[in-house]
């Protein structure tokens, strides 16, 4: 399957659609006093929408992503003209002060923080509107917390949901190619202390809430990290010398998409495709890429009909998907 303008016209539409849309909205906040009780458009007046700040960037990632891939698309101006509206200094302004409240300290870290930065760099390459000029001081505060925080975080969270630290690190190393060499090898050299040691994976996998494989997401950042003559061996000993991606890394069942932690299971098989691409490309010529590539499609089969249709799953898949199929072209535009 292919990102093709008829499924990124799709894709735009289901995006545009949340990223405004201010309810149903579950807040990341913590009250410090009766004058903290306000409605979350006024602390957040820019990832307000997509039922929480979260979905709300990676939602705006995936419409600049898409109005940047398919410029003549009809959905493009809309992207536009709402990305004008939103993306002011005046409201990035009030997101970034929201930062210095002390009770702040583990707002959407770390899911959050790597999105925020992969939404900044996309929006570096809309080089006809100051986007990513106007987001940049609050990318550059998120990435000073990530530093600060690899420097007191002892041991990887290695869960199947936001807190993975993988992930977000994955996200945030792309940004910090493009605009910070120290903490680029800060996450470097975290990632190879806490993971390269790592091998025979047998995690109890798939957890009943979960949008992201706990192994394949460390094997999407180490794919990265990892030069492909070191990556090579070390991943054939995570999860191929012991067939587990043979034996256990099947497309997972979703009982009930109404339910918001139920319906993450949809993600997951979306986030796997996206690794299992990851670990192709990272492994250049290997007798396993078959096996990898077919399971990567499976997953992406599996879930493709259920990006839209309830709320639940409609608000953030798009964005998983796009990974996804993005992670499909050459070069593994995911990371560029």
């Amino acid at each position: 399957m292919e990102l093709t303008e008829e499924i990124a016209g799709n894709f735009a539409r289901i995006a545009l659609g949340h990223v405004a849309r201010p309810y149903p909205y579950k807040d990341d906040h913590v009250f410090e006093s009766e004058q903290d009780v306000r409605a979350p458009r006024a602390a957040h007046p820019v990832f307000f929408g997509s039922f929480d700040w979260h979905s709300c960037v990676h939602g705006w990632w995936t419409l600049l992503t898409l109005r940047r891939l398919f410029p003549d698309m009809p959905e493009a101006a809309q992207i536009e003209q709402l990305a004008e509206a939103t993306f002011t200094e005046e409201k990035l302004a009030v997101e970034l002060a929201y930062l210095d409240r002390p009770t702040s300290r583990g707002f959407e870290r770390p899911y959050g923080w790597g999105w925020l930065l992969y939404l900044q760099l996309e929006a570096e390459r809309h080089g006809d509107r100051q986007w990513g000029e106007r987001l940049a001081p609050l990318a550059q505060a998120f990435a000073a917390r990530l530093g600060d925080y690899l420097r007191v975080l002892t041991y990887p969270i290695t869960v199947g949901t936001h807190f993975n630290t993988a992930f977000a690190l994955t996200l945030a190393r792309a940004w910090a190619e493009a605009h910070d060499a120290r903490l680029l090898a800060t996450i470097d050299h975290w990632a190879l202390t806490a993971f390269a040691g790592r091998s025979d994976y047998r995690g109890w996998e798939p957890g009943g809430d979960e949008f992201l494989s706990p192994v394949l997401s460390v094997a999407m950042l180490m794919g990265r990290v990892m030069p492909q003559l070191q990556f090579a061996p070390w991943f054939e000993a995570l999860v191929l010398a012991n067939s587990w991606v043979e034996r256990e890394c099947r497309p997972v069942t979703v009982s009930d998409r109404s339910d918001g932690k139920i319906a993450h299971l949809d993600g997951l098989n979306l986030s796997r495709a996206w690794c299992l691409r990851g670990a192709a490309h990272a492994l250049g010529e290997h007798p396993a890429l078959p096996l990898i590539e077919a399971r990567a499609t499976e997953h992406l089969d599996a879930a493709m009909p259920h990006v839209a249709g309830d709320y639940m799953g409609e608000h953030w898949l798009a964005s998983f998907a796009l990974l996804a199929l993005l992670s499909a072209l050459p070069g593994d535009t995911v990371a560029e």
